[in-house]
């Protein structure tokens, strides 16, 4: 399966901002946006550049499948399951995104970065309605079950990421279950459930032309 090898620091640093891709580290100094707080490259340091409406929005399309960890092929599949859907088509790709099972586990506590709950979920630790899903691109339904496999409970591992990530809740459309380690899909998510800065009107333009 493809995936995107590229320096996650980079990535940071070309978006202008934090996309917390390596978990711990992006919350110290050791951050790359911290210590480098321009775009990397020969040029990245350059001051008076003006960026077009184009650039604007190919930045957007960028930083959004940066966070997701999505491949441009898959983005752009995304984004015409969103358009062919009722509705406004960035709230949906936005949506749709958020659905993945790789971000579930990340909103969920289960890890500290998207790129880790990848990982896990590769590692085959999940299941949905009782059965073992390792598929990171699996899109989550109203209705279904997450939930942590029970030999993998007393890992070490997911012991101390849902410590660390306690005071950050999981969204309102999932209902969690500490005692359990389960969740179950209770709604698609709203885009006020999505707290990335994110300007999706300007990737649908993108697509559009």
């Amino acid at each position: 399966m493809a995936r995107d090898t590229g320096a996650a620091c980079r990535k940071c640093r070309r978006e202008g901002q934090k996309l917390f891709l390596k978990g711990d580290r992006c919350y110290t100094d050791k951050c790359a946006v911290e210590r480098r707080p321009f775009a990397p490259g020969q040029h990245g340091n350059a001051r008076n550049k003006k960026m077009s409406e184009y650039g604007m929005q190919l930045r957007e399309k960028q930083k959004a499948r940066r966070y997701y960890g999505v491949l441009e092929s898959q983005f752009r599949k995304y984004y015409e399951m969103a358009n062919a859907k009722k509705g406004v088509t960035g709230e949906n790709l936005l949506s749709i995104l958020e659905t993945r099972l790789d971000n579930v586990i990340y909103r969920l506590g289960f890890a500290m970065s998207r790129p880790e709950a990848r990982q896990l979920v590769r590692h085959g630790h999940f299941t949905i309605n009782g059965k073992k899903v390792d598929i990171p691109s699996y899109l989550v339904k109203p209705g279904e079950v997450i939930a942590l496999k029970d030999s993998s409970r007393s890992l070490d591992k997911f012991k101390g990421s849902l410590e660390a990530n306690g005071s950050r809740p999981a969204p309102k459309w999932l209902d969690f279950d500490q005692n359990t380690l389960t969740a179950k899909v209770v709604a698609l998510p709203a885009r006020e459930d999505i707290d990335l800065p994110i300007e999706e009107h300007l990737i649908v333009e993108l697509y559009s032309k």
